[in-house]
């Protein structure tokens, strides 16, 4: 079977549940629900790991970050999101703001946790999971893809 990855997809950024920062310590920006339901059947529900892009008025460049696909079974949401880390330091919400993002490979499957620490326990692996993965070579070179240049 063919892999879906690399996945690339463009969406509008909104608000989200509020749990990403203030619980989790791990802000997301959460793609708008007609690219959630873009998404082929063949991208299970979990974590991966890629690049994305804002775009606003002053920001165009590409940053590291881990993507959080599904329904999050340990807060039983029942709508599918996709949920986006963006590992660098932001001073201000995005909402309203366009975003693509290639998803380039699977940290693990979605699942739950017995608790918070263990969930974010868990966002802490795999955010250094997705930074040592994307320093390699085959990770890199779509930092020059043309998904990011048009």
């Amino acid at each position: 079977m063919k892999s879906s990855l690399p996945y690339c997809t463009l969406g509008t950024i909104v608000r989200g549940f509020g749990r990403g920062s203030k619980e989790l310590g791990c802000p997301t920006a959460n793609l708008d629900e007609a690219t959630v339901n873009k998404l082929p059947s063949s991208i299970d529900e979990g974590v991966y790991y890629g690049w994305a892009q804002l775009l606003t008025k002053t920001d165009h460049e590409i940053y590291k970050m881990v993507t959080s696909i599904g329904t999050n079974p340990f807060y039983n949401n029942e709508k599918k999101t996709i949920e986006t880390h963006i590992m660098h330091q932001f001073s201000n919400d995005f909402y309203g703001e366009k975003m693509k993002i290639i998803l380039l490979g699977k940290i693990r499957p979605m699942k739950t946790f017995q608790n918070i620490n263990d969930l974010t326990m868990a966002i802490q692996k795999d955010i250094s999971v997705a930074k040592c993965e994307l320093e390699s070579d085959y990770c890199r070179q779509y930092l020059t893809d043309r998904f990011f240049q048009k």
